[in-house]
């Protein structure tokens, strides 16, 4: 085995499941062998990236209960951003607005934009508008992206990033939902939304005027908190049934779940003593985000290849059967 050769082993190992390894793995080192130029030492970045995709593509395919679980996460993760988008489109409408103080007609800030968009979207999926619900979802993202520099640009108030970046992640997440045949499943969103609204408008009464979203420090951990037992007691249930749609979703709403509990996450990086701050700094707060975002992002592909390498050491010792015929390796 030339040192090429050994390389391509190498990473075909590190990134393909190992029961496709173990069928094509010969296969899949002798094609890029047969593209590599002769004086080659080493795999080029680009043979790196397109079995890093490929090994991806097998992982996803091994993982039959994945696709469900997106669309569960989709549906828990939408159900979030309509309730969070009722909440602060109530405090917009009713809390009022002096003349002295910076806003956006009779509401506090540009955001009221988003949240009705986010509003449409929910009534769509409700209506089984599959295609239309897309479409309003993407475009409740980009408008939320865009609150910030249209906020810098027009000196108007925004809400904070505390508020704004946990929409945005939550609303990536549901672009996966697709729309439910059973009417109280599409319903869910508003319901739970609907259910929300008189709380929403009793913290009205504590909302600061200046477009600073200040109980946002207490309603998104709770709302944090709330998503992450919906979602673990939905796991244990469809896990009990040998459906483990619950725990891909599960891994799925991590990232958003932690971006909803940023505010305490981001207390922990600040000093502790008596005359700790009660909301946490800019640094801390950012420092967390960018911590919770890459974890996240690295726990799917972390538990593909867990479950693979899991799925391998249970399968018993041998050739196996024939790839081709099916026959076992005895009688082929």
């Amino acid at each position: 085995m030339t040192d090429l050769e050994r390389r391509y082993a190498r990473w075909i190992a590190l990134f393909y499941p190992a029961d496709y390894r173990r069928t094509r793995g010969s296969e899949l080192v002798d094609t890029y062998l047969s593209l590599a130029a002769p004086i080659r030492g080493r795999p080029s970045p680009a043979d790196i990236a397109d079995l890093a995709a490929g090994g991806l593509r097998q992982h996803l395919r091994a993982a039959r209960d994945l696709g469900p679980g997106f669309r569960l996460a989709g549906l828990l993760a939408l159900t979030t951003a309509t309730t969070c988008a009722t909440g602060w489109a109530t405090i917009e409408a009713f809390t009022p607005t002096p003349p002295w103080s910076p806003h956006v007609g009779p509401f506090l800030s540009l955001a009221i934009v988003a949240w009705a968009v986010w509003l449409v979207a929910a009534v769509l999926f409700v209506a089984a508008s599959g295609r239309w619900f897309r479409w309003a979802a993407g475009l409740a993202v980009l408008v939320t992206v865009a609150i910030v520099p249209a906020a810098a640009l027009t000196g108007l108030p925004r809400p904070p990033l505390l508020v704004l970046l946990p929409q945005i992640v939550l609303g990536v997440v549901a672009l996966g939902a697709t729309v439910q045949h059973l009417w109280w499943v599409r319903l869910m969103p508003v319901a739970v939304a609907a259910a929300v609204l008189p709380v929403a408008v009793g913290v009205e009464s504590g909302f600061y005027f200046s477009g600073y979203y200040y109980p946002a420090a207490k309603t998104l951990p709770a709302a944090a908190a709330t998503l992450l037992v919906s979602a673990l007691l939905i796991a244990i249930g469809l896990a009990a049934r040998r459906d483990y749609s619950g725990t891909w979703a599960m891994l799925i709403l991590l990232t958003p779940i932690g971006m909803l509990a940023v505010q305490p996450l981001s207390m922990l990086f600040d000093d502790f003593g008596a005359g700790r701050a009660v909301n946490p700094t800019w640094s801390s707060a950012a420092a967390t985000s960018m911590l919770v975002a890459v974890i996240g992002s690295m726990l799917l592909p972390l538990a593909l290849v867990a479950r693979g390498r899991l799925a391998a050491g249970r399968r018993p010792l041998g050739p196996g059967p024939c790839p081709t015929c099916g026959a076992s390796s005895a009688s082929a």
